[in-house]
């Protein structure tokens, strides 16, 4: 039995608070990292068909099952809709794609990537004629029909959404027959999300928080943008608990009840990040982290930053 807590959903079924993370987890890396992970003790998988990895995954979820370490059961694996599959017609193909390239015969959770739609049966970043990111005018309302849809099937035990805001949120459940179970979200010291937490707790939402260490490895990243593992604040916290500046962010939001995914393909650093269940941090600490707040978002997709659902552009949070 894995030791580490669970999480219910608002539809009974539960969540692994803790999991890893797959993005940006390269070809010839991440089916080892995952291996590596079930090895230690993590039982939830966080993966996504833009991450153009689930094949591997799924080939390292089969060894893992294969020979005996875990059951189907005992792993709680998500994966996440692309905002070209948008169009309610597409929404069962591309969840039936992801089960196929992961081995799976049912999702744990399914996730709107993100509330905006782009351009359909095309590239997965399509382009228009300027060069610039061409959008469909799918409503995400319609889109969320057809994933209550491939839960009813059975296709997934739970859907959720990801980089809603609150408007977006109130929107979706005003109408939907399914409410989301979880919002995935960036979450870190410097963009702590406090208000967005409260009002998806208030509506009985999960929040997911993805990129708790701060993504440093991101690709747009700028020499002089602050490191969220090198705050002195953050190290001199962990230096209390005789812990690492990484598990003191981990245990933060674990602490908040965020379900959390860092990610990693690094077998002493997916061990290292496991290890947040021997300590807990005060509740003076955890005030302090909620201090370090700059609303320091760090993926905020501006290349479709004028998409009328774009969650960044004009809410507060």
């Amino acid at each position: 039995m894995s030791k580490i807590p669970t999480v219910k959903f608002n539809n009974g079924q539960t969540s692994h608070i803790f999991g890893l993370g797959t993005w940006r987890s390269k070809p010839g890396e991440v089916g080892q990292a995952v291996k590596d992970a079930i090895d230690i003790g993590y039982r939830h998988i966080d993966c996504a068909h833009i991450y153009g990895n689930e094949a591997e995954i799924g080939a390292a979820l089969k060894e893992k099952i294969t020979d005996g370490t875990v059951k189907r059961e005992d792993l709680f694996i998500t994966s996440k809709l692309w905002n070209t599959m948008h169009r309610p017609d597409l929404v069962e193909p591309a969840i039936r794609t992801t089960l196929t390239n992961l081995g799976l015969d049912y999702l744990d959770l399914y996730l709107v990537h993100w509330p905006f739609a782009l351009k359909e049966e095309g590239e997965l970043f399509p382009v228009d004629a300027d060069g610039k990111t061409a959008y469909s005018d799918i409503d995400y309302l319609d889109t969320w029909k057809a994933m209550e849809e491939v839960q009813k099937k059975g296709l997934t035990k739970s859907i959720g959404v990801s980089n809603f805001n609150k408007r977006q949120l109130e929107r979706l459940l005003a109408k939907c027959t399914i409410p989301p179970a979880t919002n995935q979200i960036e979450v870190h010291p410097y963009l702590n999300q406090k208000k967005l937490i409260e009002y998806c707790t208030s509506k009985n939402i999960v929040i997911t928080a993805y990129s708790p260490l701060g993504s440093p490895d991101r690709p747009w990243a700028k020499p002089d943008d602050p490191l969220l593992l090198e705050d002195p604040k953050i190290k001199a916290i962990g230096e209390k608990y005789g812990k690492t500046p990484a598990q003191v962010v981990l245990k933060y939001q674990v602490q908040r009840g965020c379900i959390t995914i860092p990610k990693s393909v690094n077998k002493g650093r997916i061990q290292q990040n496991f290890n947040i269940w021997d300590f807990e941090l005060s509740e003076e600490d955890v005030a302090l982290l909620d201090t370090f707040d700059c609303n320091g978002r760090i993926c905020p997709y501006t290349d479709a930053l004028t998409h009328k659902d774009h969650p960044f552009a004009n809410d507060e949070y």
